[in-house]
């Protein structure tokens, strides 16, 4: 196992980082980052020489290697110091001196390392502050910040994933979050748009974008200035429990097909996120259950009427904004019904000329629809006999 390989030449091997913070809230980590005493042209040696493979990814000019060992990929990564940073990249030195490692790393609950003995090192009192479900930048917030702007949204991020309950900041940590915000201009929009998703599908995530706004952070990463925080605050409540898609809840923010745009303008959001916020934007208003017995016609007739693929996926997110959680359990489990008369059997029938045909499926679909697509074959066309 690669562990002795490290072992057999004196290398330091520790698990890193976000691994120890799940390991230590006991969690599955998704991913184990391992820190190392060992440099890339070390570990390159050793892994060579013992024959495992190494994937190449461009990590190694920052000191991380990638080893491919039982199927699966390892990262390992020599401990480093940030030279020089600009707010979005940095030049780095190797150390052996794991403190020094940590001393650069955002948040105190992921500056942790821990020994394949079990052992934990933790310089920055990270257990501490994931036991009281604290979020803290190691050392001083501005500092840590200035490194990296994008930052103030991991700290939001990780806010939403750990701590107990809104607005449990401390003070000086939201003055430098206010105080830099105007960094997160600089930072590209593909990197914002991952954290602020993450942000999105997390808990408290009212109250963090409303602190967005409050701390003049939104502005600087595509959201409308104007943002709708009643409806933000009534739409995270109806989607509680309903799985949504980030643009759903985060569309809720938005008053006109604009503020779409202009998230897509910052953020490159992919076409189907841009469609569905438009498609929200559009019909979150006059789309809405019927009144009586049949609540979910309105939304199957759209469907049914709908020329898209994927209308069926826009009206399910429609169902979670409007918080309709009994139609979007019925939604999922209608099948969308297919339409019985083809003009091959109008055909049959004598109607001949094509423009005929047009107009008489067109009207026995509206018959179709008017009887909740109930009617078959045989009906429509005995209904076409009276038509």
């Amino acid at each position: 196992s690669f562990p002795e390989l490290f072992e057999k030449k004196n290398y330091e091997l520790r698990i890193a980082g976000g691994a120890v913070r799940d390991l230590l809230s006991g969690m599955t980590p998704q991913d184990i980052d391992f820190a190392t005493t060992a440099t890339p042209a070390e570990m390159k040696e050793m892994f060579t020489s013992a024959g495992v493979r190494l994937i190449n990814n461009k990590g190694e000019k920052h000191g991380t290697i990638t080893a491919r060992l039982h199927e699966q990929n390892f990262e390992i990564t020599t401990l480093r110091i940030d030279v020089v940073t600009d707010g979005r990249h940095a030049e780095v030195e190797f150390t052996t001196d794991w403190e020094k490692d940590a001393e650069r790393r955002d948040l105190t609950v992921n500056s942790m390392f821990l020994g394949l003995d079990g052992m934990l090192y933790d310089f920055y009192n990270g257990y501490e502050d994931l036991k009281n479900k604290k979020i803290r930048f190691v050392g001083k917030a501005s500092e840590r910040i200035q490194e990296d702007y994008l930052r103030i949204l991991r700290y939001f991020r990780f806010y939403g994933r750990i701590a107990e309950k809104p607005g449990d900041h401390e003070p000086n940590t939201l003055q430098a979050i206010k105080e830099n915000s105007k960094g997160l201009a600089g930072i590209s929009g593909e990197r914002i748009w991952v954290e602020l998703k993450k942000i999105l599908l997390g808990n408290h995530v009212n109250h963090l974008v409303r602190l967005m706004y409050e701390l003049d952070i939104a502005q600087y990463i595509g959201l409308p200035p104007d943002g709708n925080l009643e409806e933000f605050a009534r739409v995270t409540k109806n989607v509680q429990n309903l799985c949504p898609k980030p643009m759903t809840v985060l569309t809720s923010l938005f008053k006109v097909k604009d503020d779409v745009t202009n998230l897509d303008l910052r953020l490159k959001i992919s076409k189907e996120e841009k469609n569905l916020g438009l498609f929200l934007v559009k019909h979150r208003q006059e789309l809405t259950k019927a009144m009586g017995p049949e609540p979910l016609r309105p939304y199957q007739d759209f469907i049914m009427d709908s020329r898209e693929a994927n209308t069926n996926s826009k009206i399910c997110e429609l169902l979670k904004y409007q918080g309709e959680e009994h139609l979007l359990r019925e939604i999922q489990q209608w099948t969308v019904p297919s339409f019985p008369v083809s003009g091959h059997d109008l055909r049959k029938m004598g109607v001949s000329s094509g423009k005929e045909i047009g107009t008489a499926l067109q009207q026995l679909r509206d018959e179709w629809k008017k009887s909740g697509y109930h009617m078959d074959k045989e009906e429509l066309l005995s209904c076409l006999k009276k038509l």
